[in-house]
Formats: C-alpha cells, sequence, structure tokens
C-alpha cells in the first residue's frame, strides 16, 4: 500500500511540474577561482615544456657590462605571466591594456571603475571574469579578512613613530606563523603540488592586508576602533571603510581604480622582482611578500609619489594655488615622477587617474596644477634634453588624487602601494610553485674578474 502511494505521488503532475521548474532554474554552477586555475594548470605547463624544447637554446639578447654595473637595467633575465610593460604602449595585464581592462573587467552595481578582483581573476587565469565570479571572489576575501590576535597586538604595540611601512612588513611577517604551505612542506608535499597551499596563503594574504593597513593608520593617525569587514561588500570598498572612507563614493571608487593600475608592473620592479626572488627559495607567500614589501619602502621605488605631493605643495605655497603657466616654468627644481626605466611615452596609469581627475574634481586647485606641469614640463625638459623619456609616470598624481579626498598623511601612501601589488606578486608566486620554477641563482663577477674577461679582447 505504501509502495502504491509513493507510485501515485510520483505520477502527481503538480509534483512533477514543482520538479522542472526546480531543474529549468538551477543554472550551472560556475568554478572557483581555485577550480579553474586547477583546470588551467596541467595546460600551462605543456605550454612551458614545448616552449623551453623549442626555444631553449636559442640565445635571448646580449649582455653588456654596463648592464651588470648599471643594475641589470633592461636585461631579460625573468619570466613573469602575469604582465608586460612596453615601451611605447605602456602594461599590459595579460595582454589586455589599462583601457581595455576599464572597460571589459566586472564592476560594482552603480559603479564605473573596475572592480579589482575581477583583474587579480585576470592575473592568475588570463580570462576576463564574471560578474558573478567575482562577486563570489569579494565574499571569500572578506570571510578570511581577520587578522591573527597576535598581530593584532604586534601593531597595537608599535610606537606611532615606526613608520607605517615598517608596520605592514612585520605585520605580513608575522602571518606565516598561520602559513598553509610551510605547514604542507613540512608535511612533505609533492613538488607538483605545491601551487594549491600556496595559492590558500595568496588568497589569506590578499584578504588580511586591508585589515592589517587599517589598524596601522588609526593607530598612526588616532582614528578611533576599525569597523568589522561588510560580506557583502567587495575588496576597495572594505579598505575604504578600514581607513574611514566608507561612506565617500568618490573615494571608494579612486580605491578601485588606484588597486587595479598599481596591482602589476611585470617582473623586474624592485617589489615584485624580491617577492619572485624570495619565493623561489620555496619562502611562502607571507615571507615573500613581506620582503618585496622592504623593496617598495624604498625612496626609488613606493616613497616616489610622496616625494611627488611633498614637491607640489612646496611648489603651490612658492608661487601660488592659482599661478600662471610662466610663473610654473619658471619654478626651477628637479621634478619628481617625470620619467620611467622603460616607458618612453606618457604612462597610461598616469591618464587613468587624470581621466579620473576630470571626472570627479576637474575644478580642484592641485590636479590643475598637475595638469600644467603635464602640459609644460615635458616640452621644458626636452628642450633641455636632460630626459630621454620627459613624460609623466604613475607617481606624478596619485597623491594628489588623495589628498583630494582627504587621505593626507603622505607617509601613510606606499601602504596603499602595497595593498595593491600584492595582487601581481601572490598571482606570479601562484604560478611559479604550479610550474616548478627553480631557486633563482645567477652568476655574478667581480670588477677584477671583469677585466681579466676583456684583458686581450678589443
Amino acid at each position: 500500500m505504501v509502495s502504491a502511494l509513493r507510485t501515485s505521488l510520483k505520477r502527481t503532475p503538480l509534483l512533477r511540474s514543482a520538479a522542472s521548474v526546480r531543474l529549468l532554474s538551477t543554472a550551472p554552477k560556475q568554478p572557483t577561482l581555485k577550480e579553474r586555475l586547477a583546470e588551467l594548470i596541467p595546460v600551462a605547463r605543456e605550454q612551458v615544456k614545448a616552449a623551453r624544447v623549442q626555444h631553449g637554446k636559442k640565445s635571448f639578447g646580449p649582455v653588456l657590462v654596463n648592464q651588470l654595473y648599471g643594475g641589470m637595467r633592461g636585461l631579460p633575465a625573468l619570466i613573469w605571466e602575469g604582465s608586460v610593460l612596453d615601451p611605447d604602449e605602456g602594461i599590459r595585464f595579460r595582454g589586455k591594456t589599462i583601457p581595455e581592462i576599464q572597460q571589459q573587467l566586472p564592476k560594482a552595481p552603480g559603479g564605473s571603475e573596475p572592480l579589482p578582483e575581477g583583474l587579480f581573476w585576470l592575473l592568475v587565469t588570463g580570462e576576463v571574469p564574471t560578474y558573478e565570479q567575482v562577486a563570489e571572489l569579494s565574499k571569500d576575501w572578506a570571510a578570511r579578512a581577520a587578522i591573527p590576535d597576535f598581530v593584532e597586538e604586534i601593531l597595537d604595540r608599535c610606537p606611532p613613530t615606526l613608520h607605517p611601512m615598517s608596520q605592514f612588513s612585520l605585520a605580513v611577517t608575522a602571518l606565516n606563523h598561520n602559513s598553509a604551505f610551510a605547514q604542507a612542506y613540512a608535511e612533505g608535499i609533492s613538488k607538483k603540488e605545491y601551487w594549491g597551499p600556496t595559492f590558500d596563503d595568496s588568497m589569506d594574504l590578499i584578504a588580511k592586508l586591508p585589515n592589517i593597513a587599517g589598524r596601522i593608520y588609526r593607530n598612526v593617525y588616532g582614528r578611533g576602533k576599525l569597523p568589522p569587514i561588510d560580506v557583502q561588500k567587495d575588496y576597495s570598498h572594505n579598505l575604504s571603510a578600514l581607513l574611514g572612507f566608507g561612506d565617500n563614493a568618490g573615494f571608494v571608487e579612486l580605491m578601485r581604480l588606484y588597486i587595479t593600475i598599481h596591482s602589476d608592473h611585470e617582473g623586474g620592479n624592485v617589489s615584485a622582482h624580491t617577492g619572485k626572488l624570495v619565493g623561489s627559495a620555496l619562502s611562502d607567500p607571507f615571507l615573500s611578500y613581506a620582503a618585496a614589501l622592504n623593496g617598495l619602502a624604498g625612496p626609488l621605488h613606493g616613497l616616489a609619489n610622496q616625494e611627488v605631493l611633498v614637491w607640489l605643495t612646496k611648489m603651490q605655497a612658492k608661487i601660488g594655488e592659482d599661478a600662471s603657466d610662466e610663473a610654473v616654468k619658471k619654478y626651477r627644481q628637479v621634478v619628481p615622477g617625470y620619467g620611467h626605466a622603460v616607458l618612453r611615452k606618457t604612462d597610461p596609469r598616469y591618464v587613468a587617474q587624470r581621466e579620473f581627475a576630470l571626472k570627479h574634481l576637474p575644478d580642484d586647485k592641485l590636479f590643475k596644477l598637475v595638469g600644467q606641469i603635464y602640459n609644460i614640463v615635458p616640452g621644458i625638459l626636452l628642450e633641455a634634453g636632460k630626459a630621454k623619456n620627459p613624460w609623466p609616470n604613475v607617481d606624478a598624481h596619485s597623491g594628489a588624487l588623495l589628498t583630494y579626498y582627504g587621505l593626507t598623511e603622505m607617509q601613510y601612501y606606499t601602504v596603499l602601494f602595497g595593498v595593491s601589488r600584492a595582487f601581481g606578486v601572490a598571482a606570479q608566486l601562484i604560478w611559479d610553485r604550479a610550474l616548478g620554477a627553480p631557486l633563482e641563482r645567477p652568476k655574478s663577477y667581480s670588477t677584477d674578474a671583469i677585466n681579466k674577461i676583456f684583458k686581450d679582447k678589443n
């Protein structure tokens, strides 16, 4: 009887219709970032193997002695998957220019700038994600965002006079305490599986940076307690809220643009190369990125945007807020933020920030001064023959935008750069472990050895 009742229920049209609706309304589940990466890694391994078979013994550019003494400038020596810097076109993220990623990457509802989560997905997979995939990544990072109590205590005990970048590096180093890769390596994980815990550490690293950055900002500048992470908000919104700017829609949009365009700039810059180098020793992503942050803290790298803003404010105080072009021309000082080691045109990251300013703050006095300099300085530098590349780079603009929205603490700016650059370094660390990148060990020479090599050569 029970069996007959069950059979009757299965044949009931109402139940059959409900089941059909349920099946029709269930969309196929999209892969997570880690699942998609697991599908891509075997293909990439074969591509690398084929490239080495086909090109492995080919010469790839001569090495000049001047390159050894000149900081290896322009020396082809690294593999970096996420981005390539073209001297004429600027940075390309997985082949895409900044205008292309601004157009193609998902945006927050009501927003106009790309979400950095989408840029990270692109760096890792080479693919443009859907908004749904990006939203899930935002939630994943929000769920991972809490930092251990002992790291909070470390930061709270730092004197406010300790530079924010020193505090940042210290906190990231301490996260190594819970490294999934370090634990897996100690347990004897297969080399082919290194990428898995490296991915997990990289996700944790990126997710925890806003809480670290926010705690440093509030401790150093007396901004009170941190609000909680909102799991319904995107990464940039949460970072903005932790800094005290979550209610400022313009600042949130700026952070989305800022993190995206600062995230990666191929592998030869100091922070990127340092992260890759330290990672090649199988140091986990926390140790690797802490080392990268120490490089980023240098005045020739991440501190440059701070130096530009100092120069701009001194100039503004000297010649006035509404100075003429002639007054700008007569202000004879070394101009920071102009020129680049590789680029031979205006940095597309500068252009993106300029377009943002024209949209959101066209009448701001400091922005107008930045614009005057942009129109005047390249011609002066070209005429004087003092620069092969007299065009502005990314540092020439970012400080003016942050100042407009009220983030005026210049010593802190490099921390925001550090949050951003983690995206590119982490993506490369994942791929280095997936592709079995070896320990880096270039050959060095002494000056005496160089002299001996060329002693009897013309």
